[in-house]
């Protein structure tokens, strides 16, 4: 046998970070500001900041099909291409389907990246703080686990994240959305400040205020503000909003302890049945199919809430025939995302002498109000906020018509009539039997087993749909809206893409994989702090609460790892 110990070596760090996205760009940036060297590993390819961006300043009709995909490239992405994201002026950060396509026994919309960077980059950058009642709910009705933290624990380091990340917003005092560490908020126009005044004043505990997102407003550690520009899924070169590329990467490749290696799919975590550790991770190169070995003292599993389920059922051992850490039979299980595309929307009258400043990257909030108070009798557990805005129609209303001449360019270059809308975000409980597994009979490119999909929405979210179509309309018609009309689109899980589940935490290892420190039960060196570690949804985005737990569990980790513990 012949060894080859410098190859083990120089594939040696203490810490491997499998993904770039953003809890794995926070996981690389604490860990190596900490002294740690780190490996991160992307399974997409290179991306550069700004020059990467090779579309972030085309004009329309600089597109050979005008931002639409073509039907080879519906062919190739046949998931991928059911949905919005997906489309000519952000195409090539997108995983190609074919090369890896999934089972639905349920539909599901997994949406992959393919870049380092993952969905950092084309995220939608809403940013709420969860409160002690969305920690609390799982207790408080009994579906799912108690969470092992509360908001207290979590609180500094929300502070934390933010300070850095930039979070603009409003400060409201509202109990069940925490005010955060802002910057200057968006400006609200003219309608949205009419409607927010009319929900106020007709509905007691209800509020509206303006979104809060990691897009900045001002200057802040070398990133220009939001141009409200609106093209934030092709890339920001301004640095303007929250990204692995424009925040978290930069300070950890300036501590000179961080190597990334995009085109690195990993395939499994090894394991020392003997020292009761895992050693480190097997990797296929993406483009020339050749394996490797990379070995560390932890390893940060950030994969995404399907891909770091992946990565641990497919990782088998005598110790661990099920997947490691999986000896409470729940990796892949509890797969939970939000439910939406229900809401109304209306027309605003008494505003035809007023616009708004360029194309604003954001909307408003209104945050739950339902299931807050403990007398509050629903026919469902927990509930919903909303999201929406006030707009103008421009000269897209005149796609689908028949004019031509003169009179029609002329009305076209007027703004057209004021739209509101509120679209509700439902809250999914935790079922076991909602999940993901795999199928070994069936490969993908790599040789890979594909991964199967079971997860649908139930009685709870259908009756919770109710509301959120009928509060609507009702907020916006007391608000003064007119012609309201109510809209039931439809909404599977995978849509919202904020998947979450599949490795949940819990202070009991027979029904958890993670501890209150997102630190795998069976597994003391890997931590996972994605959204597989979730035990409930909530109703607000949950990205913000990833990179808390992620800062969270890199502080805690390093200091395990100083008094020998790990």
């Amino acid at each position: 046998m012949n060894l080859n110990t410098n190859g083990t070596e120089q594939n040696t760090y203490d810490a491997i970070v499998i993904g770039s996205g953003l809890s794995g760009g926070w996981a690389a940036k604490e860990l190596t500001e900490k002294g740690l060297t780190v490996l991160m590993l992307e399974r997409g390819h290179q991306l550069i900041h700004i020059t990467g961006y090779e579309t972030a300043m085309m004009k329309p009709w600089q597109f050979k099909h005008r931002g639409r995909i073509t039907e080879e490239q519906r062919k190739t992405h046949e998931f991928l291409s059911r949905d919005y994201p997906y489309s000519e002026d952000n195409a090539s950060y997108w995983f190609k389907d074919s090369d890896a396509p999934y089972e639905e026994i349920k539909k599901f919309d997994w949406f992959r990246p393919d870049i380092v960077g993952g969905k950092s980059i084309m995220w939608g950058r809403q940013s709420y703080r969860w409160s002690d009642q969305d920690f609390g709910a799982n207790a408080k009705d009994g579906h799912g686990i108690d969470w092992p933290i509360r908001y207290k624990e979590i609180e500094p380091w929300y502070e934390y994240v933010e300070k850095f990340a930039g979070i603009s917003g409003q400060k409201e005092g509202y109990a069940p959305l925490p005010d955060s560490h802002f910057m200057p908020p968006m400006e609200m126009n003219c309608v949205e400040l009419e409607v927010k005044k009319g929900i106020e004043s007709n509905f007691k505990q209800r509020i509206m205020t303006i979104g809060r997102t990691a897009n900045i407003t001002v200057r802040h550690n070398g990133r220009g503000p939001c141009q409200y520009r609106n093209l934030c899924s092709r890339g920001c070169p301004f640095g303007a909003y929250f990204s692995t590329q424009s925040t978290t990467l930069p300070p950890a490749m300036a501590t000179g302890r961080l190597t990334v290696r995009p085109d690195s799919i990993v395939t499994e975590v090894t394991y020392d049945k003997d020292k009761q550790r895992a050693t480190g991770v097997k990797v296929i190169d993406a483009n020339t199919m050749q394996a490797r070995e990379y070995f560390a003292k932890i390893i940060f599993v950030n994969a995404s809430t399907v891909g770091s389920a992946f990565i641990l059922l497919n990782s088998v051992s005598d110790r661990f025939p099920n997947g490691l850490g999986n000896d409470s039979g729940v990796v892949g299980r509890y797969l939970m995302d939000h439910q939406f595309r229900y809401g109304a929307a209306g027309e605003a009258e008494g505003f035809d002498d007023k616009y708004y400043f360029g194309r604003r990257a954001n909307g408003i909030y209104v945050p739950r109000y339902r299931n807050v108070d403990p007398k509050e009798k629903r026919d469902y557990v927990r509930g919903f906020g909303y999201q929406g805005g006030a707009s103008r129609e421009g000269w897209q209303r005149g796609i689908a018509e028949m004019g031509v001449g003169k009179d029609f360019k002329k009305e076209l270059s007027q703004p057209g009539i004021w739209e509101m809308g509120l679209g509700g975000f439902g809250e999914c409980l935790p079922y076991y039997d909602n999940r993901m597994y795999l199928d070994h009979t069936k490969k993908d490119k790599w040789g890979l087993p594909s991964v199967v999909f079971d997860c649908g929405f139930k009685e709870n979210e259908e009756e919770m749909r109710k509301d959120m179509v009928n509060d609507a309309a009702e907020m916006l018609e007391a608000a003064g809206i007119k012609n309201v009309k109510t809209y039931q689109e439809g909404s599977t899980p995978g849509q919202a893409i904020h998947e979450m589940g599949t490795a949940r935490m819990g202070n009991d290892p027979k029904q958890s994989v993670l501890n209150k420190w997102n630190q795998m039960h069976a597994v003391k060196n890997i931590f996972i702090t994605d959204g597989s570690c979730m035990d409930s949804t909530a109703c607000q985005n949950p990205s913000l609460t990833f990179m808390a737990l992620t800062a969270r569990a890199c502080d805690y980790a390093v200091k395990e790892m100083k008094k020998m513990n790990i």
